[in-house]
């Protein structure tokens, strides 16, 4: 894929506003993990919800896995790096995730789905991101699908940084999914030591990078391993520039801001508290996944 390569640059990065340390927790059927955005920065961080860190290699802390459960009014994207995990809906999708693959699910007006481990020993490990659907998507048909990691686009930079491009684009290379109003763009960056990456980010975007492994630096400032770096939306910065001085595995997601209202309960994210009032009475009366 190098061959169709552009050349991307950023004349001034974009500072970090904040850093922000996980916050251990359990979902499912007893799952840990460890919620990294959390409800709380959902306005800050538009139109992104949720992203949700999970990796272990004791069985205890993920066999159970995910059983029956709704969602409505936005999507769901799980990325796999270690580990394989059955998708099974109430809209008739069925797929496997493994090792190095994404899983990419728009809830729509409902759906009742189980993510189950398919592994009793071994490492599990992943990430899960919630992405906000507009108001007049928040009702569409469910959609899922699965992408292989040999389906999603790759390239490696000039500096020898190695990018997955799970969505959006980068480098003029587009990745596995685009949406037109949220924009997103989300990228695995693999860094080696002394190496850098530069991405244009449009000033009204939200952006954060997620440090998995390693450590990088941005505007002069540390990134640890297991933080995630909100970036501020400064004017004159057109991007952003990830340096790392060791080996380092990062996530960058950014995206356009919906600037509607905000209403969550559980696995039901709506713009109103009718509208939750609605989808609650739906999942009791069977007819979230039917509708």
């Amino acid at each position: 894929m190098n061959t169709r390569l552009v050349q991307q640059t950023v004349s001034q990065t974009r500072s970090i506003e904040r850093l922000v340390e996980g916050r251990a927790t359990s979902d499912g059927a007893g799952v840990k993990l460890t919620r990294v955005l959390t409800q709380n920065l959902q306005q800050r961080l538009d139109p992104f919800l949720m992203l949700d860190a999970f990796g272990s290699d004791q069985p205890d802390d993920y066999i159970a896995g995910f059983p029956d459960h709704p969602h409505r009014g936005f999507e769901t994207v799980t990325y796999m790096i270690a580990g394989r995990m059955l998708h099974k809906d109430s809209a008739g999708h069925e797929g496997l995730l493994e090792n190095g693959g994404v899983q990419w699910m728009t809830a729509g007006k409902g759906v009742i789905h189980s993510e189950i481990p398919q592994q009793e020993k071994g490492v599990m490990e992943g990430f899960q991101l919630w992405l906000n659907l507009p108001k007049r998507d928040k009702m569409n048909t469910p959609w899922y699908r699965d992408f292989k990691a040999d389906d999603l686009p790759k390239f490696t930079t000039p500096e020898g940084v190695a990018v997955t491009v799970i969505a959006g684009a980068s480098h003029g290379i587009s990745g596995a999914v685009t949406r037109d109003t949220t924009q997103p763009n989300y990228l695995d960056l693999h860094l080696s030591a002394g190496s850098h990456f530069a991405q244009p980010l449009p000033a009204s975007h939200n952006a954060f990078v997620y440090v998995y492994r390693g450590q990088v630096s941005i505007a002069g400032e540390t990134v640890p391993v297991q933080r995630m770096a909100i970036l501020a939306n400064g004017a004159q910065a057109d991007g952003v520039v990830i340096e790392a001085s060791e080996d380092a595995k990062v996530l960058l997601i950014s995206g356009q801001p919906l600037k509607e209202p905000i209403v969550q309960y559980g696995p039901f994210v709506m713009n109103s508290q009718d509208e939750i009032y609605q989808a609650l009475s739906d999942f009791r009366d069977g007819r979230l996944g039917e509708l």
